[in-house]
């Protein structure tokens, strides 16, 4: 249950990677990806982000528990915690409060191990348990998910993805974690078992009290699991709002184009799809003053200059930056 209260809170976030060296000196010019992003999640709550493939949701989810190795400023505050100051020593013993689960079920999981062996080897890296209490655990890990137990000494290759996906899942929930990562849960999986999926990430939200940041580029699945949705475009956060709130009334440009995009399931009904020109720019050829000036289908000719913040006009949490608006 959300109790409005932040468990994260995250400010002008950015992330770079090493670019290849080039030119007679061998210099590298960085990658930006994520371009001082702000956002805040509530305890108990799903917040959704969305945006084209290649905006940076990925990467913003992975930097936010330190996977791979970006260069990575700004402020994060963890359950009222600075977290991005801490060294890697100290943030391992946080690991058992912040999970991810992968979008791909079958990679992420090391197929030499059996199902106890994966979910035993966390409990013992965590010093959660050991022996007989860890294999109780293990039981109880795989009833919650969905599993039977018989299934503790299979292999990954012997499951459907669905079933890699609960096993997954049981592996994110074996540390008790307050906040978890769900980075494309289910664009791998056939439509029938996304319901399922998504279905057992509420029902778990519900009964263990957990806070999600769901990434999708499925905006259907995105509103019906989401309390709040935040808009990624080329790194940049463009506008949240309540999960109701954004797919009535979309205020920015892009986000009005997403939203034309969905399908409308009632026989015969036609619907304006908003067209963007041009494709999604790389992240060595940002464009000057407002990124999405180029394939806006409202564009001023201020947009090519400045930039806009995040702000709350109406003062009811639907922020947008855009400058249709200042």
């Amino acid at each position: 249950m959300k109790d409005h209260k932040e468990l994260l809170s995250v400010s002008d976030l950015r992330v770079q990677f090493a670019g290849k060296k080039s030119g007679m000196m061998g210099k590298t010019k960085p990658i930006p990806v994520v371009n001082g992003v702000t956002f805040s999640v509530m305890k108990g709550e799903t917040l959704g982000l969305v945006g084209e493939s290649g905006c940076g949701k990925t990467t913003l989810g992975r930097a936010l528990i330190r996977l791979g190795q970006p260069s990575v400023t700004g402020n994060i505050r963890f359950d009222g915690r600075e977290i991005s100051t801490l060294n890697n020593h100290e943030f391992r013993s946080l690991r058992k409060e912040m999970q991810m689960i992968f979008q791909d079920p079958f990679g992420s999981l090391n197929p030499r191990l059996t199902v106890r062996q994966t979910l035993e080897e966390v409990l013992l890296v965590h010093h959660i348990a050991r022996g007989a209490a860890a294999s109780k655990r293990i039981e109880e890990l795989l009833d919650v998910v969905g599993l039977s137990r018989d299934y503790s000494n299979r292999y990954p290759h012997e499951f459907s993805g669905g079933q890699r996906q609960r096993i997954g899942i049981a592996r994110a929930l074996a540390v008790n974690p307050k906040f978890i990562i769900c980075d494309e849960p289910v664009s791998a999986l056939d439509v029938s078992i996304q319901s399922q999926i998504i279905n057992l990430l509420k029902d778990l939200q519900r009964d263990m009290g957990l806070t999600y940041l769901f990434i999708a580029h499925d905006l259907s699945v995105v509103e019906y699991i989401s309390d709040r949705v935040a808009v990624m475009y080329l790194g940049n956060i463009v506008e949240i709002a309540e999960s109701t709130e954004l797919y009535t009334n979309p205020e920015h440009p892009y986000t009005r184009a997403l939203l034309s995009a969905i399908p409308n399931p009632e026989y015969g009904a036609k619907k304006e799809r908003i067209l963007l020109n041009g494709d999604l720019p790389g992240p060595l050829n940002m464009p000057s003053g407002c990124p999405f000036h180029p394939r806006c289908p409202q564009a001023m000719p201020v947009c090519k200059e400045r930039t806009s913040k995040l702000r709350d006009r109406k003062k009811n949490g639907h922020q947008v930056a855009c400058l249709l608006y200042e």
